[in-house]
């Protein structure tokens, strides 16, 4: 888990296979990070486990489900109760089920500048 990024109330993470959150990341209340899924294929379901991403100044919002082997690129926002399936690109804003992109995460100009200073 990267500096300055936090888990939220009630966040599951199934975590049977590795877990990455990076810098500056928030994973809010109540979602699910699940690593792991069976093989319906395999008549005794056998477990397959993938790891999860979640590159830095990303949001996962409230009560969303990420599958295995998801990667959530960096600055994308996941809106709430969305259900991530596929790798989300940077810098989107992606919501429903499945996720989607409906626009580009554009931040202020007097933000995005902020953020550079403090990163020095």
């Amino acid at each position: 888990m990267g500096d300055y990024s936090c888990l939220g109330d009630d966040v599951n993470c199934y975590n049977v296979a590795p877990i990455h959150i990076g810098p500056h990341t928030t994973v809010s209340q109540y979602s699910y990070l699940c690593t792991a899924t069976h093989d319906t294929a395999d008549s005794h379901m056998v477990l397959l486990t993938s790891p999860i991403v979640i590159e830095g100044q990303a949001w996962v919002c409230a009560d969303v489900f990420v599958g295995p082997g998801i990667t959530i690129h960096e600055g994308a926002v996941i809106g709430a109760r969305s259900s991530v399936y596929k790798d989300v690109p940077a810098w989107k804003i992606c919501v429903g089920n499945p996720a989607t992109p409906i626009k580009d995460r554009v931040l202020n100009q007097d933000e995005a500048q902020a953020d550079t200073n403090r990163s020095v």
